[in-house]
């Protein structure tokens, strides 16, 4: 048990991780991750992978809209224009996947700036509709540049490779989706121990006042709009690799408003509830799958109801959070870590 909390140096106020416990489990969930694809089969890998991609996005999503306060229902187009990038950039110019990782955020950061530039004059459902525009707009792109990007075909893209080693099979892959989606969560952590990240958070919470503190509000909203699609562009770039095509259908409206349920459901301005909401976005739907396709044996002809049943028990998960939980499931972790930090002891 915990009986103080006091600091002898900066370094260690700073320390993300502060206790030897908290680190132990640290090592201990990196030791998980690393045996995981020696012990699990594809399709608990594919799961992991498509995990592991949907956090870089929602962490990226949450810096935005979470830390800094400005909605955003163009994520969806954003991941499109770094999956695209990629696509284009390897099947057109040969250029190596781990090159077009990095190239990918940036066309899609390019993509956020020039989004994000009305910020300063608009906020909230204003900004909100202004990012639904964009969305509309790159979906619109990727339907009818058929020079560039093949239309509704989309564009096959060759399994990748890393200094020579194939990355064609779901484990092989894996590790690099994990290395990037460890670095995204370092970054984004990291961030908020700088100026630009203490920035985002006082504009979040009052632009007035931290205008009048000297901070830049058109500066400092044109970065979260370039970080925030900067790790949609990963995503993006990831996502293409992974399923090996890119087609306009796999980065509707609909994706952009499942990253906005990951980020509230998770938890707002939390990168903790990015991991979490990104992890309860994915994993639920298909445990509600598996679970109604218990009662298939029972009668072949229940399924035609059932089916659509799961997506009214996993709505209904989401209010469930909004109502009883508001804070997300970042928040329900912290009560359970303070409640066992005391334990037995009430107070």
């Amino acid at each position: 048990m915990r009986i103080g909390d006091f600091k002898e140096t900066y370094a260690a106020d700073e320390a993300v991780f502060r206790t030897p416990t908290v680190r132990f489990w640290l090592w201990a969930l990196a030791a998980a991750l690393l045996v995981f694809p020696l012990l699990a089969g594809e399709y608990l890998i594919y799961m992991a992978n498509i995990t592991a991609v949907a956090v870089v996005g929602a962490v990226g999503l949450n810096l935005l809209t979470g830390c800094t306060g400005l909605i955003s229902l163009g994520h969806a187009g954003f991941m499109g224009v770094g999956a695209y990038t990629s696509a284009i950039l390897i099947t057109k110019f040969g250029v190596p996947f781990i090159l077009t990782l990095p190239i990918s955020g940036l066309a899609a950061a390019l993509c956020g700036v020039i989004v994000g530039a009305p910020s300063l004059r608009m906020k909230g459902l204003y900004l909100c509709i202004a990012t639904l525009a964009a969305q509309v707009i790159l979906e619109f792109t990727f339907v009818h540049w058929e020079s560039l990007t093949h239309g509704i075909r989309g564009l096959n893209v060759p399994a990748p490779t890393l200094f020579g080693l194939s990355l064609a099979s779901g484990p092989a892959f894996y590790y690099v989706i994990m290395i990037v989606a460890a670095i995204s969560v370092t970054a984004s952590r990291n961030l908020f121990r700088t100026r630009v990240g203490r920035a985002f958070i006082a504009i979040r919470d009052r632009d007035i006042s931290a205008q009048l503190m000297g901070i830049n509000l058109f500066q400092y909203k044109l970065y979260a709009f370039a970080l925030s699609s900067f790790f949609a562009g990963m995503a993006g770039c990831l996502m293409v690799n992974l399923l090996k095509v890119v087609t306009p259908e796999q980065y509707p409206l609909h994706l952009s408003i499942q990253y906005l349920a990951m980020i509230i459901v998770g938890g707002l301005g939390s990168i903790l509830g990015s991991i979490l909401g990104a992890i309860f976005m994915t994993i639920v739907p298909e445990l509600l799958r598996s679970a109604l396709g218990l009662f298939q044996g029972l009668d072949p002809q229940i399924m035609s109801y059932l089916f659509p049943l799961q997506t009214v028990i996993f709505g209904a998960l989401i209010v469930g959070f909004l109502v009883f939980e508001p804070h997300g499931l970042a928040e329900m972790w912290r009560r359970a870590k303070a409640y066992f930090r005391l334990w037995p002891f009430e107070y």
